[in-house]
């Protein structure tokens, strides 16, 4: 399953993944890891969440994004759920290449056992009409 974390700028969206990577953690069984742009967050993590810097592999653009997301599925069989936050801020994403990026990831078998949240730095009338079923957003009321 793929979803879409969607809002504006200041809307919430980290905090979002943030709580909902902890709150998982404590009623889940597998993995977790948390992709980010930097290193900000990793005291707002539970330590035995996997804080991974993008920066430090060198992700530039959603192909890169897609094979380390790819690598990682592949690499950890017990990987549950992967939040992905901020990639906005290194990455291109707009509505081509997010729609995309969703395609290749559905097509893969891995994904059927896999939950992945990603953070898009848009609102849902910006979003593919493909692509709302799969998205939330997010406002700081929540």
């Amino acid at each position: 399953m793929i979803k879409f974390i969607l809002g504006a700028k200041g809307s919430g969206k980290t905090k979002w993944l943030i709580d909902h990577a902890n709150d998982d953690l404590k009623s889940g069984n597998g993995n977790i890891a948390f992709i980010d742009a930097d290193d900000d967050h990793i005291f707002s993590l539970d330590y035995q969440i996997r804080l991974i810097n993008a920066k430090d592999y060198g992700l530039t653009n959603v192909d890169s994004l897609y094979g380390f997301l790819c690598g990682l599925m592949a690499m950890d069989f017990d990987l549950e759920k992967i939040y992905v936050d901020s990639m906005y801020k290194i990455i291109d994403l707009n509505q081509d290449n997010i729609l995309e990026l969703h395609e290749k990831l559905s097509s893969l078998e891995e994904i059927k056992d896999k939950k992945i949240f990603i953070n898009v730095d848009c609102l849902t009338e910006d979003l593919p009409e493909k692509l709302r079923e799969c998205s939330e957003e997010v406002t700081l009321e929540e």
